[in-house]
């Protein structure tokens, strides 16, 4: 069985395709332990794991508690509430202190990009990226290829579509770099003022207009609007960000009649996406990928700590 190879996951810019195939083969095998009536297996008994989160999440913390909790892992939650200028001493410290008490995992997420990086270049222990600033949320972006291999059978040669703010995004971020690297085509849409420049450079097609980039998709993954990300308001009001980049039944036709929705939550019901496609099973996968996103965790997990030394 082929080894990760890495002492961190900081984001999917640095993962080559078989890192990523891998990743996505051990989730698959993870997946059905969660539909056991006992859902914990022995597998980590004895390690331990430090969820250090400086921004709110409910999803992202709890999925890593779960994964880390159904491999028997000790599992400890710490939510800083920060100021809004993270002054690099106080991570520093924190990253010694955590050190010192030697758990075997650090998930960090954090309001600046490049703060797992750092984290991961002073401590011995495995670092995981839940998401720095608008830079990478490598976990979010495994699981989403995860659903759509899941459901489509395959990532290479589809095309993707991914709708909104893509200038704050690290979901975006990290999904442009893994489904690139995963052979699939990439199109993204957004306001002018959320779309970074030179985007294209990252071997996407960018367009202004959320039909351009629907036309024949097989995966449309819209995106949340990053309200506490932007600066100064970028777009005059919701209803009209909705009026022009809200998925819906008209503009969903535009895609191929068999294309999955995606969205990495939590959602503007009726600004990025009517709640009617929201929760459409027809075509909707929202919750497959929230399912998935703890065994791409528990994989993470168990690759990390040696899991894969067989």
């Amino acid at each position: 069985m082929m080894k990760l190879g890495k002492k961190d996951i900081l984001g999917i810019q640095d993962m080559t395709p078989d890192e990523i195939r891998l990743i996505l083969d051990t989730a698959e095998s993870f997946l059905e332990i969660s539909t056991r009536d006992i859902k914990k297996v022995p597998t980590l008994r004895g390690k331990s794991v430090i969820n250090l989160f400086y921004e709110a999440s409910t999803r992202t913390r709890t999925s890593f508690e779960i994964a880390g909790k159904r491999l028997s892992a000790d599992t400890i939650n710490i939510s800083a509430s920060t100021s809004s200028v993270v002054k690099g001493e106080t991570l520093i410290d924190t990253a010694r202190n955590l050190e010192a008490m030697n758990p075997d995992i650090i998930v960090l997420r954090h309001s600046a990009a490049g703060a797992p990086r750092l984290l991961a270049s002073l401590v011995r222990q495995s670092i995981i990226n839940a998401g720095d600033g608008a830079n990478e949320h490598p976990s979010q972006a495994l699981l989403d290829m995860m659903t759509i291999r899941e459901k489509k059978g395959r990532i290479d040669g589809l095309k993707v579509a991914i709708i909104g703010d893509i200038l704050h995004s690290r979901v975006a971020r990290s999904n442009i770099y893994g489904l690139t690297k995963m052979g699939a085509r990439v199109a993204v849409a957004g306001p002018a003022t959320m779309m970074p420049r030179g985007i294209e450079r990252l071997g996407v097609e960018a367009f202004l207009k959320i039909d351009d980039a629907l036309a024949d998709a097989d995966v449309v993954m819209m995106l949340r609007i990053q309200l506490e990300r932007q600066q100064q308001n970028i777009f005059p009001s919701l209803r009209e960000y909705a009026q022009h980049f809200c998925l819906n039944r008209r503009n969903l036709q535009l895609a191929r009649p068999d294309a999955i929705v995606m969205h990495p939550g939590p959602m503007n019901r009726g600004v990025e996406i009517s709640p009617d496609i929201a929760d459409d099973p027809g075509c909707s996968v929202i919750l497959d990928q929230v399912n998935n996103g703890v065994a791409v965790r528990m994989a993470l997990f168990y690759l990390l700590t040696g899991g894969n030394d067989e």
